[in-house]
């Protein structure tokens, strides 16, 4: 008798490697992980991929087949004690795998404590994102990592899944299932396993026991509509969504933006991550070109929180809107990535003596702040000086667009930096 509290992922879980959907490119012989396997080793690893897609199920069984202590954490309820105190019962003859979901979320004070440990040995992580790891893992750690991207399931492998959990889950085998049509359920699962066993768990929950129940894609968009915040609560399961109502906004569409932002909170998106993603946006693609985009992007964000569904769609449509229509320009955006590109590889140069802070008269007779024109003092509040190091004169990191407003800043610059002090 199947125990229907624990949900059909959990009672469907793989117990093998072989057992597992998906993800030939990693597991099938001669793959990467399968090697390792063979060999007996595991290295750390950060698996990057959507969410369902069998990230936790992996690592468990790659701790299992080297017999390896697992431990299991999440970064959203371990902080650094936590994390300090599993890495210090990690043995000395077995090195633990300490399995991190959602590695993403730790700040850097847990990663550097990861850092430390992965460094002398003392476990082997495993970490799962649904992140880039090159923007959300400390460097250094992901450097002492390999990463493999794990892929959302395509509609052959959901297919797959979806019979064998019919043929092998004691639940399903009382209601004698029987798929007619497919099309709903692969659709509403978007690649992921999990999200395809719990609607179709919920699908059998409608049919009584001990007779032929057909599943039809009316009866699935039925209970999907009844129950998708059921199965369909994380944002994690968004940003195909939340990338295609980004670039709608960027490329000026604001009936595109709208409808991919339906879309989202159809699904169960949490507004405020919508509110946040609008408020990037505005500075990243709109930027100078219209700074009110800015304050009215912060001000949807501060009044979603404050609102809450269903009323706060009205803010959102309106800032959506708003950014859609209006002018563009990511200059700022590219300026100050090309300005973090060129302090990494210049961070040893001083900052000129008459730039520097003199507090002290110590500091004064070193020459700190000696020559420094104070700009208030001059015509226009302005007057020629450099303010970059000598050996970066004349750098151009700040390229303004071609917009009126931007336009009519670069002409004042021009016009400052073409006259005489």
């Amino acid at each position: 008798m199947a125990d229907t509290n624990i949900p059909l992922p959990e009672r469907l879980r793989p117990r093998d490697l072989s057992e597992i959907i998906g993800q030939d490119h990693l597991l099938a012989d001669q793959a990467p992980l399968r090697q390792m396997i063979d060999q007996g080793h595991l290295p750390s690893i950060i698996f990057w991929g959507p969410p369902g897609v069998g990230k936790t199920t992996i690592a468990l069984l790659l701790a299992q087949a080297v017999d390896r202590p697992f431990v299991s954490l999440s970064a959203l309820n371990t902080g650094v004690k936590e994390l300090r105190e599993v890495i210090a019962e990690s043995g000395d003859l077995l090195t633990s795998v300490v399995f991190i979901d959602e590695i993403h979320r730790f700040n850097k004070s847990q990663q550097d404590a990861l850092l430390n440990a992965v460094e002398k040995g003392k476990i082997t992580l495993i970490g799962a994102t649904t992140e880039n790891p090159s923007f959300e893992v400390n460097s250094a750690l992901l450097s002492r990592c390999q990463v493999y991207s794990l892929n959302a399931l395509d509609e052959q492998a959901i297919r797959t899944l979806l019979h064998h959990a019919i043929e092998q889950d004691a639940f399903l085998q009382q209601r004698h299932l029987q798929i007619e049509e497919d099309e709903a359920l692969i659709q509403f699962a978007g690649g992921d396993a999990r999200k395809a066993l719990n609607l179709l768990d919920l699908v059998a929950s409608t049919f009584e026991p001990d007779q032929d129940n057909i599943i039809t894609n009316a009866t699935v968009v039925k209970v999907a509509q009844q129950n998708i915040a059921r199965y369909d609560k994380s944002g994690e399961q968004h940003y195909d969504l939340a990338s295609a109502f980004i670039k709608s906004i960027r490329g000026s569409d604001p009936d595109a933006a709208l409808y991919w932002m339906a879309r989202m909170l159809k699904g169960g998106e949490d507004p405020v991550f919508i509110a946040r993603r609008m408020l990037i946006a505005a500075s990243e693609d709109i930027g100078n070109s219209n700074p009110n985009a800015l304050l009215l992007a912060g001000e949807c964000l501060r009044s979603v929180q404050a609102i809450g569904m269903p009323e706060c769609r009205i803010l959102l449509g309106q800032c959506a809107v708003y950014l859609a229509t209006s002018a563009k320009s990511n200059s700022t955006y590219l300026a100050i990535n090309k300005a973090l590109d060129l302090a990494d590889k210049t961070a040893n140069l001083p900052v000129p003596l008459h730039l520097r802070n003199a507090p002290t008269k110590l500091m004064k007779e070193q020459g700190y702040g000696i020559d420094y024109l104070y700009p208030h003092n001059y015509a226009e509040h302005f007057v020629l000086q450099e303010y970059l190091p000598p050996e970066l004169k004349d750098t151009k990191i700040y390229e303004s667009a071609r917009n009126k407003r931007e336009v009519e800043g670069e002409r004042l610059q021009q016009r400052r930096w073409q006259s005489d002090p």
